[in-house]
């Protein structure tokens, strides 16, 4: 099992900045991607962002809505992946949750979600 824990969420007014970070404990062995999705209220969840990696580097994927805003990126040493959120809009605002798994579409573990509200 790997357990996620989300920290970083919050209130900020759009054109703000926020961090997310997940940090993995347990058999983080076991799981080749990183990443983050995102639930609105009334809406299905969404992809954002992943990253996922191998012996010889890793690659980041984002969705079409963040790209140039968001970037993920990992602390391998500490077993965290982060989401710099810049030019938040108030259609951001969703829980955004992180999971891990054996590759980026194959996500088997999930955290217990973070909320990221932006004012407009």
């Amino acid at each position: 099992q790997v357990q996620l824990v989300e920290s970083g969420g919050g209130l900020v007014q759009a054109g703000g900045s926020l961090r997310l970070s997940c940090a993995a404990s347990g058999r983080t062995g076991s799981t080749s991607a990183m990443g983050w999705f995102r639930q609105a209220p009334g809406k299905e969840r969404e992809f954002v962002a992943v990253i996922s990696w191998t012996w010889s580097g890793s690659n980041r994927y984002y969705a079409d809505f963040v790209k140039g805003r968001f970037t993920i990126s990992r602390d391998n040493a500490k077993n965290t992946v982060y989401l710099q959120m810049n030019a938040l809009k108030p259609e951001d605002t969703a829980v955004y949750y992180c999971a891990a798994g054996s590759s980026r579409l194959k996500m088997d573990y999930w955290g217990q979600g973070t909320q990221v509200t932006v004012s407009s």
